[in-house]
């Protein structure tokens, strides 16, 4: 009994810090010091990408949910390296017709490690307000009937 009160704090411990983002088309459960596999991204080996869609962050005693997303958080993400997915069989049949067609599929996916999850408050880029242009309004000529 006391070994699963243990294991349950332990797992506790280690989901204080995480977030829910969105990148791919996807969302993915990012915690610090994991590895995913997600869709290709034009990035080098041991690149730093940033994520800046984050949907929810929980950290030791609260929770954000974004609306749709959190201002100012960012997940840090180093490229690991490029592979490619299990082969996917495509088999496409007519019946009662000699077709058939066999296919395959393997998705390109790039492996990053999590380094860091941050809701980092920085001052904001730069306060570009639209500033409101109005224009000159002619006044619109009368027909004259002759």
């Amino acid at each position: 009994m006391t070994n699963s009160k243990n294991s349950s704090n332990n797992s506790s411990k280690r989901n204080e810090l995480y977030a829910i983002a969105e990148t791919s088309g996807q969302q993915f459960w990012f915690e610090v010091n994991r590895y995913y596999d997600i869709d290709r991204l034009n990035a080098k080996e041991k690149e730093k990408i940033t994520l800046e869609k984050v949907l929810l962050l929980k950290d030791k005693n609260s929770i954000t949910i974004g609306k749709p997303y959190i201002e100012n958080a960012k997940i840090e993400l180093e490229v690991v390296s490029h592979k490619r997915d299990k082969k996917i069989l495509v088999y496409k049949m007519r019946p009662k017709k000699k077709t058939r067609r066999k296919m395959g599929h393997r998705q390109e996916l790039t492996r990053v490690m999590v380094k860091s999850i941050s809701t980092g408050k920085s001052a904001p880029k730069s306060s570009s307000k639209k500033e409101t242009v109005q224009k000159e309004s002619k006044p619109k000529s009368e027909k004259s009937t002759n």
